[in-house]
């Protein structure tokens, strides 16, 4: 045989060879598991949604004083460290850690100090996002009530009583004191870690595990009840709070961790708390 053929030969056979015994393998990525029963996930919910709207009658028509107001940061810490508690009984039937939730949060300086860049940088751009949504609802809002009762409103926005009542029940929940103050920071430290630690680092990822691994579902979903908890503050804050839950959500994948979003969480919490009362007491609120 001609060796030239003869080597045009072996090569196929050996080309034939690499490529039917060496084909790569194609990884299909693995869709993440849930991080607890679906019941303890739908109670939880359910909780949240109950508490909720009982807060709504709760703190519309009673009136703040010095005293309920520390039992109200009291009993508001108390169900914090219950949610946190359930989750963590959750994650223990199926023996994840709880402190898992939390994602990557290396403890060197430079690591820290980037998180709380990136949360003041998130909670900046965050307001702005806010600001926009609350105009747009308020015109909306005007438009419909204008359309509906053009001789009333005279082109002029007249809250509702529902929200005037959601915004007195704020007001009443801000310090007024020193002895409320430091309450106030005690509870703006725990809800900020408590919160993202069930919103962020449990439902989102849960939801995320039903929707098939679509990272979409745990946003908007978590956002969702995230909205829902703050019933007592009136429907146009829930929409908006759904919105700010949602960027916190897109925040937590971003850095994969949720130390960013705590910070930013915490010191809305705490400036916005503070500057109600500073507001209330100059009677500009």
């Amino acid at each position: 045989m001609d060796p030239l053929i003869e080597q045009q030969k072996n090569g196929i056979e050996q080309r034939t060879s690499v490529s039917a015994d060496s084909q790569p393998a194609v990884s299909i990525p693995a869709r993440p598991s849930a991080l607890a029963p679906v019941w303890h996930t739908a109670l939880l919910v359910a909780c949240i949604f109950a508490g909720s709207f009982i807060g709504v009658y709760r703190h519309t028509g009673s009136q703040e004083g010095s005293s309920s107001r520390l039992v109200t940061y009291s009993v508001t810490a108390a169900l914090e460290l219950i949610m946190v508690g359930w989750v963590a009984l959750g994650l223990r039937l199926r023996k994840i850690p709880l402190r898992s939730l939390f994602g990557s949060m290396p403890g060197d300086i430079r690591s820290l100090g980037l998180d709380i860049v990136i949360a003041f940088v998130f909670w900046i751009g965050s307001l702005m996002v806010l600001a926009t949504a609350a105009i747009t609802w308020i015109g909306v809002e005007t438009a419909v009530k204008h359309w509906h009762e053009p001789n009333r409103s005279g082109g002029i926005f007249i809250p509702d009583k529902s929200q005037q009542k959601a915004t007195r029940a704020v007001v009443q929940l801000a310090p007024a004191n020193g002895r409320e103050i430091a309450g106030w920071i005690a509870l703006c430290l725990l809800v900020g870690v408590a919160e993202e630690l069930v919103f962020r680092g449990y439902l989102q990822r849960q939801f995320t595990a039903w929707g098939n691994g679509i990272a979409a579902v745990g946003v908007v979903f978590s956002a969702i009840a995230f909205g829902a908890a703050h019933g007592y503050e009136g429907v146009r804050s829930m929409f908006l709070l759904a919105i700010y839950g949602a960027l916190f959500s897109l925040l937590a994948l971003y850095r994969r961790s949720l130390r960013a979003g705590i910070f930013a969480h915490t010191w809305h919490d705490l400036i916005a708390g503070l500057t109600i009362a500073l507001l209330h007491s100059r009677h500009l609120l």
